[in-house]
């Protein structure tokens, strides 16, 4: 079979699959054949669950022959090792966890599966989400598809690398301080962070709650807009979700920017941006402003905060939500302790890896009495001021612009031993994070032959102005016919 199917889009697949010219069978074989062969390579896969991909790709053809097929039937995806998939293992890449199978399905897992969407397993990452490069898995490597001596970003790298390497049409992600946008940006690929609140987080394993958001990666930004669709939307089961109703974020996708307000902050394009990384992202705002959008410059001083507000409030919440992994339920427990006292402390010593203790605990060290007040109370003042200066700025332009990431992919092992300098490839993500809008990234183009990606950001709910002015990027531009493995 062509290697063609492998860079198809949702749009692409489905027409094949309804006109006949694919079946959902033919379709996931050859992604499963194309695992068994590259992903030794690749490292984007944890699980691979093959027979019950195989059940669920006949169920869909023969929904198709019966004319009962949605937007998603027949078409092959991953999912990220954190979010919950009923009675397959979800380990979110940690010793802690390497048992674990879930007795029910995330939100979002089922919303994928009661379209008729066909999981082709589970994809790598930094352990509980923690990490940009994916180096800090318990159990593999992920490397990048296009030069395996790089990373492919964290902590959503084996999506990321699943996507752009053709193993899947598209897979999940979560991104808490840009663990979408810049596994993406690094693989070439489109990653979307909706709105905090937009997505359901019942199911995903929690790192930091204020943060976490599920989204989607894609091989085009109209795909992207294709599983927002489907996975977007209110649920009671998570207290956090926005009361709004499914909406079609396809529609007007088309439309075009002119006339659209693009915002440009100097805070992004400064110190600590590799120069080339932002004069592509400049080559790309230019491209739109050609197609009649209007650039405007606006300041965001606090921006330059946000990574230090990010490593206090995110380690604090990741402090108590791991609290619960103590050996007595559920996950890794020693049995050879004397006592229940060492037992605990055992377990949680070997249970996670460096960096999932470095952030517990600076987390516990931050909420701890007589630095609470010093550290994050006043982290949480400064988040006020980076969402409002957000807020402010949005009623002068319609999107923000910057670089997804400070630079291309670097090379495996390069920064794993600095832990300043790893947090500080989040420079360009996390104020959205932490102000809880939109952002996603596209393709841009290529620094020493790896991929660089351009972030749009939006207001509040605004993945629709988002959408629109990526979709008219892309189809300005010849990035996405770039494809790393034939």
């Amino acid at each position: 079979m062509s290697s063609q199917i492998f860079y198809m889009t949702i749009d692409e697949m489905a027409k094949a699959l309804r006109s006949k010219e694919l079946s959902a069978l033919e379709i996931t074989e050859a992604h499963l054949a194309r695992i068994d062969s590259i992903d030794p390579q690749v490292g984007a896969f944890l699980t691979v669950c093959a027979d019950q991909a195989l059940s669920n790709a006949k169920k869909a053809d023969e929904r198709i022959s019966n004319g009962l097929f949605n937007s998603l039937t027949g078409i092959p995806n991953q999912i990220k090792d954190n979010i919950s998939t009923k009675d397959i293992k979800t380990t979110c890449a940690s010793l802690m966890l390497s048992d674990y199978i879930p007795p029910y399905n995330a939100t979002v897992t089922q919303s994928l599966n009661d379209e008729g969407s066909i999981l082709l397993g589970k994809g790598n990452m930094d352990e509980f989400a923690m990490g940009s490069s994916t180096e800090n898995s318990a159990f593999k490597l992920t490397t990048n598809p296009w030069n395996s001596a790089f990373v492919p970003g964290g902590s959503s790298g084996g999506p990321a690398a699943a996507v752009s390497a053709g193993e899947v049409v598209f897979s999940l992600g979560s991104d808490t301080g840009g663990s979408i946008r810049q596994p993406a940006a690094l693989c070439g690929v489109v990653g979307m962070k909706p709105t905090y609140g937009l997505v359901s987080r019942y199911g995903l394993v929690a790192f930091a709650s204020s943060f976490d958001q599920i989204g989607p990666i894609t091989r085009s930004v109209k795909d992207s807009a294709i599983i927002l669709s489907v996975i977007s939307g209110h649920d009671p089961r998570d207290s956090t979700s926005i009361p709004l109703n499914k909406k079609d974020y396809t529609n007007g996708i088309d439309k075009g920017v002119k006339g659209l307000k693009i915002g440009i902050a100097k805070e992004y394009f400064e110190d600590g941006i590799d120069p080339a990384t932002a004069e592509g992202a400049l080559k790309g705002i230019k491209k739109l402003q050609e197609l009649g959008a209007e650039i405007v410059e606006i300041s965001l001083p606090n921006s330059r905060n946000a990574l230090a507000v990010y490593y206090i409030i995110a380690p604090s919440e990741c402090s108590a939500n791991l609290a619960r992994y103590d050996g007595v339920k559920y996950g890794f427990s020693d049995q050879q302790s004397e006592n229940m006292w060492e037992a605990l402390a055992v377990t949680r010593k070997d249970g996670f890896g460096p960096e999932v203790k470095r952030r517990i605990m600076l987390g516990t060290y931050a909420l701890s009495a007589g630095y609470y007040e010093a550290y994050y109370l006043k982290a949480q003042k400064v988040r006020t001021l980076i969402r409002q200066e957000f807020t402010d700025a949005f009623e002068h332009v319609d999107i923000i612009a910057t670089p997804s990431t400070p630079g291309p992919a670097f090379k495996i092992g390069a920064k794993v031993n600095d832990p300043v300098a790893m947090h500080a490839n989040d420079i360009c993500n996390v104020p959205v994070n932490i102000a809880g809008i939109p952002a996603i990234s596209l393709p841009c183009g290529f620094v020493d032959g790896l991929p660089i990606g351009l972030q749009f950001l939006g207001p509040h709910l605004g993945e629709d102005v988002l959408f629109k002015a990526a979709f008219a990027y892309e189809q300005v531009s010849d990035w996405k016919k770039s494809n790393p493995i034939e």
